[in-house]
């Protein structure tokens, strides 16, 4: 859908505002609200009310608040950011302020706020602007894409100054059509967030039909006509009658990884290098193979370790993450958090890949889980883990049936993220174009 335009434009003397509608003013922000008000302010109240508290993490990147901490005013009015009800604020810290953490301060309790010192707090002169609209001035691309250019320090701790803010220039509209230009993005980003929810939630879909292919596959076989019989594995229930019923420790020999502690740095600077495999590099990815790692040991640091040959099926063996299959591309050491199954025939190497990424995982989780703690793996309960095989003839069979349903799954997730990636453009774009004045949206309200 397209937008009418202004009649009329004029130069806004801004290089990166360019053209805006003749009626509208072009300030800078100091002049519109004030940046980072005095806590003085809360000196008429008892040092023991109790207020709200927003960490970072209470900030989302959609506007919203999570209202949930509380503290008494005495805990927090030293070494944090004061805020009160109806003042903006925005996260100057990288990557908060990229991705766009801010929000209208609303629902403080006795209005009043304090919060982590990694924020800007804008505060609108009434008869300049107001919250929502200069909530969508932060919320554009122009303002985080400058503010990204002047952001100052190193690493994870670079910052967007105050100056950046307050010196800002934008183009501004009187305040009637403010407030038509706000209530205009409220309904039309409403509209493209709820369009990304459904594409989210369909990708969510697919992943969840696509793990019960893999599940029934190598669980039940191809063959809905197959007699089947009782495996007696309570997780499995029947499957066909000619599989046949093994434990692990038949089929392979099941070894842990060992965390190395080599003199000085486990890093390569010199010599013969080893790659490293840590549980991070594992389960970085739902189904791709492990390909290659930037870690390395030493020579010395890799006798102290275990080394798995290119072609090893490694498993995830505890914490959240248990359960998560590879099969190695290159020689490697890998941690304790690893286990790996050496001289598995290779010709069922990549039907058990499948295997262990469909159901079984879950059974282990809940077989293994103690309490509430995380749930552990020894190489004695993995040995025992029985399954049921076919031959393995009618495992190529099963294994090319899957990749091709993996190929169809991943052609209509890519084509979801697609979608997605269209409508995060679509609503940046809009929003942009309705603070700058490229568009006129009086009429559509």
């Amino acid at each position: 859908m397209s937008f009418p335009k202004y009649d009329r434009y004029k130069d806004s003397g801004v290089e990166w505002l360019g053209e805006v509608p003749e009626h509208w003013d072009v300030n800078r922000l100091r002049f519109i609200a004030m940046l980072n008000p005095s806590k003085s302010e809360v000196s008429k109240f008892d040092r023991e009310t109790v207020i709200s508290f927003l960490p970072m993490e209470a900030i989302g990147i959609d506007g919203t608040i999570n209202l949930e901490h509380e503290k008494a005013i005495s805990e927090v009015e030293t070494g944090y950011t004061f805020f009160r009800e109806g003042d903006v604020t925005i996260a100057k810290i990288t990557p908060c302020f990229e991705n766009g953490k801010g929000a209208v301060m609303k629902g403080l309790l006795n209005g009043i706020g304090f919060g982590t010192t990694e924020l800007i707090v804008a505060r609108p002169e009434t008869d300049q602007t107001f919250s929502e609209y200069l909530h969508w001035i932060f919320t554009s691309a122009p303002f985080r894409n400058l503010g990204e250019s002047y952001m100052y320090g190193a690493g994870g701790q670079k910052r967007v100054p105050d100056d950046f803010v307050q010196n800002f220039s934008l183009g501004l509209p009187p305040l009637p059509e403010q407030r038509s230009i706000a209530a205009f993005l409220d309904r039309e980003t409403t509209k493209i967030d709820e369009l990304i929810a459904e594409q989210r939630q369909l990708i969510d879909l697919l992943k969840e039909k696509r793990q019960a292919v893999i599940s029934h596959a190598v669980t039940k076989g191809l063959n809905p006509d197959a007699p089947m019989k009782d495996s007696a594995i309570e997780w499995l229930g029947e499957v066909p009658e000619h599989w046949e019923v093994r434990a692990l420790r038949t089929l392979s020999n099941v070894v842990r990884g060992a965390s190395p502690r080599p003199a000085g740095d486990p890093r390569f600077f010199g010599g013969e290098s080893v790659p490293w495999v840590t549980v991070a590099e594992i389960t970085k990815d739902d189904l791709s193979e492990l390909v290659q790692t930037e870690e390395f040991l030493t020579e010395d640091g890799a006798q102290n370790s275990r080394r798995f040959r290119k072609g090893t099926l490694i498993y995830s063996n505890s914490g959240a993450t248990l359960g998560v299959p590879k099969i190695l591309q290159i020689d490697a050491c890998a941690n304790d958090g690893v286990v790996g199954f050496e001289k598995l025939n290779s010709e069922i190497n990549i039907f058990f890949f499948y295997y262990f990424l469909g159901s079984i995982t879950d059974s282990i989780r809940e077989k293994v889980k103690q309490g509430s703690g995380q749930p552990n793996l020894n190489t004695d309960i993995v040995k025992a883990i029985r399954l049921a095989l076919p031959p393995v003839c009618e495992q190529k069979f099963i294994v090319e049936h899957i990749e091709k349903m993996l190929s169809e799954f991943g052609f209509l997730i890519s084509e979801t993220h697609h979608a997605i990636a269209l409508l995060q453009e679509r609503r940046t774009a809009l929003i942009s174009a309705a603070v700058t004045g490229k568009i006129d949206v009086r009429s559509l309200v």
